[in-house]
């Protein structure tokens, strides 16, 4: 569990490389010592911890650098760390009962650009908003501290750290009060398998990375090699942290694909295994979701079934069946989405790829999800994300290309699914802004390494260089902030009213997420572009295509998303590029 308070312990730092640590604390050095009541590595300084310090350590005469488990950097990441203790705030969520995935509605957010002031207090003001939208878990993008002043947070490089422009530790602990005082639960997203390019020292302290065994981002953290039994520790205090200390509902794990453990015990499976110790020792419901394109369901499969027993993963698939019926778009990873039938298949199986042949990759993929170990809750799905977003060349969200009628199909898609829906900030009203991906890098070279990057990388996907912004740039940054003013506007106002009704029609019809994988059922015609979703007595219906859709049932209209829309004389008529839910009779 993590500790329940820092202050009057003594320093203490793991560096089992080190021939020599000190301390610098309030300006005075300090000789550091072997722990000898610790594991193999600790140092340890006879120095009181107080509140307030500013401390850092030298390691063999270089340094300071800030402490690898620093909760606040008030002056950046290359500077000295500052005591906080997380036990000395007054939590005033007492009554909070704590909720699961099963039936919940996520709202991904990104603390810089949900508001104008970008921070944890201003998004807290926002709150009472996303309650009444029907949102029951906000997720945050990553708070940890990382060089710069704006960033979308997976250049972190001090994980118990929350970044200082958002507000710091105790600013953090004001918006989980407030969300839960407002009724909604906390996901905090966490990277463990890389660290960022600018104020990463802890490879000084000891073996935290792998050299030579990199992943997308870098060096892999070292998770099954000598020295690795304090690195997972380090993984799993910081876990402990969010979830224990900061009263943190949730993890999503960060492309956890990318955590290279052979170990016969997974991290993964310790992760699990902290928060279900947490969750029985707090009664409150803690859950990890995993962000995976393995298409492996042994994510979500309980531990003693030989799964990882997290609670969920992202969900690729769903989000590119949607994407393609949608948009049209069929390049790069779309192409094998090209069909109704695809999406049919996600809403019924969960996966498309689960040992199919996926062209992007160039080799078969995934496996069968085993219906009696899983519910359909456990995978997140979304109509859009921060990555397919930020991640597209301009940063352009669906509402920049899609009609206001598509839009709305793309509502009805998600928030009907048996899954656990995700929306991403400002969908619900068709939000005209970008989310661009944009950096704040201090360092010359690193601030041209990745726009050069950035141009390269679109280059060899075929888009036109003159669409990527800089992401140095910092109107590129300012670009990407909501305008709340448009949840006034004509179908801004039109679009967010439709996603109030679906979260409460959601909450009030229990066959669109309580039902298990084998209570799904699909009709289709790839010919006409239309599709029926039935869950017990509750069918939907969406019309991808222009003609209007007739189909035989003698039904109660519960929503459409087109006022034409009707049942008369058992026959449900739906115009072109629209969707309805209706319960039979």
């Amino acid at each position: 569990m993590a500790q329940k308070t820092n202050t009057g312990r003594a320093f203490e730092v793991w560096a089992p490389q080190a021939e020599t640590v000190s301390l610098l604390a309030e300006g005075q050095q300090h000789d550091m010592r072997p722990d000898e009541e610790r594991a193999s590595g600790w140092w340890v300084a006879d120095v009181p911890r107080t509140e307030g310090t500013d401390y850092g350590y030298f390691v063999n005469g270089e340094g300071p650098f800030a402490d690898p488990r620093s909760q606040r950097q008030p002056d950046g990441v290359h500077g000295l760390s500052r005591t906080f203790d997380p036990a000395a705030y007054s939590w005033k969520d007492s009554q909070w009962p704590g909720r699961g995935l099963g039936g919940a509605v996520i709202y991904e957010l990104h603390i810089g650009t949900f508001t104008p002031a970008g921070t944890l207090d201003a998004a807290a003001g926002k709150l009472d908003y996303l309650a009444e939208l029907g949102i029951d878990f906000v997720e945050l993008l990553p708070v940890n501290a990382f060089n710069g002043t704006h960033n979308w947070g997976y250049d972190g490089v001090l994980w118990f750290a929350v970044h200082e422009a958002y507000g710091g530790p105790e600013a953090y602990q004001r918006f989980v009060d407030a969300a839960h005082a407002a009724g909604l639960g906390v996901i905090q997203d966490v990277v463990y398998n890389h660290l960022g390019p600018s104020g990463n020292y802890l490879p000084k302290f000891g073996p935290y990375l792998k050299s030579g065994e990199g992943n997308t981002w870098g060096d892999s953290i070292n998770l099954d090699g000598p020295g690795s039994d304090e690195v997972r520790q380090y993984i799993l205090d910081n876990a402990a942290m969010w979830l224990d200390d900061f009263h943190v509902d949730g993890l999503r794990l960060d492309a956890v694909h990318a955590l290279r453990d052979e170990r016969a015990v997974h991290i993964l499976e310790d992760l699990a295994a902290l928060a279900d110790g947490i969750e029985a020792e707090t009664g409150i419901t803690r859950t990890l979701v995993a962000e995976s394109d393995l298409n492996n369901p042994r994510m979500f499969y309980r531990r003693d079934v030989n799964g990882y027993g997290l609670e969920g993963q992202w969900s690729d698939d769903f989000h590119h069946a949607v994407h393609v019926n949608l948009t049209g778009e069929t390049a790069g990873y779309y192409a094998d989405f090209d069909t109704v039938a695809a999406l049919a298949k996600v809403l019924e199986h969960g996966f498309f790829h689960d040992g199919s042949y996926s062209s992007f990759r160039g080799r078969h993929h995934g496996r069968p999800i085993r219906t009696g170990l899983a519910h359909p809750a456990a995978l997140v799905v979304c109509n859009q994300n921060h990555d397919q977003i930020g991640n597209r060349a301009a940063g352009d969200r669906l509402s920049a290309t899609l009609s206001y009628s598509r839009l709305a199909l793309a509502a009805v898609l998600t928030l009907t699914s048996p899954f656990t829906p995700m929306l991403f900030m400002g969908e619900e009203f068709g939000a005209s802004t970008p989310w661009q991906f944009f950096t704040s890098h201090p360092e010359p070279w690193l601030a041209e390494a990745t726009a050069e990057g950035r141009l390269k990388e679109f280059e060899r996907m075929g888009w036109d260089p003159a669409k990527v912004p800089n992401p140095q740039d910092p109107e590129t940054f300012l670009r990407s902030k909501l305008k709340w003013e448009e949840i006034q506007d004509g179908n801004h106002a039109r679009l967010l009213e439709l996603y109030r009704d679906l979260t409460a029609l959601r909450r009030s019809t229990p066959e669109l997420a309580e039902g298990g994988f084998t209570d799904t059922h699909v009709a289709f015609s790839e010919e006409d572009k239309w599709l029926v979703l039935t869950r017990g007595d509750v069918k939907v219906a969406y019309n991808f295509g222009t003609a209007p859709l007739e189909r035989a049932m003698s039904a109660e209209l519960l929503l459409a998303t087109d006022p034409a829309a009707a049942v008369v004389n058992a026959t449900l008529t739906l115009p072109g590029e629209s969707a309805a839910v209706v319960r039979l009779t």
